[in-house]
Formats: C-alpha cells, structure tokens, sequence
C-alpha cells in the first residue's frame, strides 16, 4: 500500500498547477485590456482577480522552494536533465489564441472544467513540479539515480545547479518519485569554494 504522507497536499499541489498557469493568466489578463472601456478592461474584476492570483501563486511557489532547509545526503549514480519536459504545459497555452471573452460564464466555467481536469491529472501522477515559474526562476528537473542508506532510487529532483554522476548531494522527498535539493546543499557548496 503507497504510502499518503509521502503524497503531495492538494493545497500545495493547487498552488503549484496554478503557479505553472500564471503567464497564461497574464497572457489572458493582457487580452482584456480595451482603452475605451472602464478601468481599461472588458471584464475588470475577472481580470483583477486573474492577476491577483497568478502573481500570488507564482511567488508563494518560488518561496516554498527556497525555503527547502534539511535533507539527506545522497550518492548521485547517474543523471539527465529533464527540464524540456517543461513544454508539455504549453499546450494549454493554445488558449491565449483563442477569443476569451472573461464577461461570459460560459467561458470562465468552461476555462475552470478543463483546468481542473488538468489539475487532477498533475496532482495523481504528481507531476505538478514541472512547472514553468520554477524554471523561469532557474531551476530545473533532472532524472537521478541516486544511493540512499545504500538503496538504489531513480526519482526526479527539482535543483538550481546541475547535478552531475557522482556529486553528493543533500535531497528533501516531497513525494515517491520526487525530490528537492535542499538550499543548505547550495550554501555548503558555496562556503566550501
């Protein structure tokens, strides 16, 4: 039976898909912008309420990940970067090309259907940490096999350097398959130079 503590919190993994969403937001947010209109919007209070949380999530995302303090150090084995797995979350980006039209429920009910059809996906096959902000922020996903308590894991670990075979390296598990290099990690790497 897998164990639940090792599954991401729903609120954390929410704020993660809609963090990877926020420049469609702003994207969506620059399209409603209409000078002869009222505040300059077509829908201001969608459009305020889009900005809002894309700029919330992206810097509540950015901070979760700094703030990453302890960890166990591990053997790095062998390593890749998976960072290109990134573009997977541009294909609903497509929709920033479409007619948006914010002031009909139709549309935002439809646009909040098929994200949250999205967010389940990500959220069971935690795969909510390929995430653009992050990468726009510097880091990247590398696919690590790694020794632990002389066991053997592959798992992909979200890092702001690149990890290399043989590097040891200090990892937090957020979840079965995912890890995050932990800050301390970069400051020893730093005081050690």
């Amino acid at each position: 039976m897998a164990d639940s503590s090792l599954r991401l919190r729903p609120f954390v993994s929410l704020m993660l898909f809609i963090s990877a969403y926020a420049p469609l937001m702003l994207i969506i947010l620059i399209k409603q912008v209409d000078f002869n209109m009222p505040y300059y919007l077509n829908s201001p209070i969608v459009s305020l309420i889009l900005l809002i949380v894309a700029v919330s999530s992206s810097v509540i995302t950015i901070l979760t990940a700094k703030s990453v303090r302890a960890g166990l150090m591990v053997t790095v084995s062998k390593a890749s970067n998976k960072s290109g797995d990134m573009f997977g979350y541009t294909i609903p980006y497509m929709l920033s090309f479409m007619r948006i039209d914010l002031s009909e429920w139709q549309t935002i009910t439809a646009i909040i259907l098929f994200l949250s059809v999205l967010f389940i996906m990500a959220y069971r096959t935690q795969t909510v940490f390929i995430n653009p902000i992050l990468a726009i922020s510097g880091y990247m996903l590398i696919d690590c096999t790694f020794k632990r308590q002389e066991k053997e894991i592959q798992a992909m670990v979200i890092t702001r350097e690149p990890i290399s075979a043989g590097d040891s390296v200090c990892l937090d598990r957020l979840s079965h398959y995912l890890y995050i290099r932990s800050q301390s990690d970069y400051q020893n790497k730093e005081e050690s130079v």
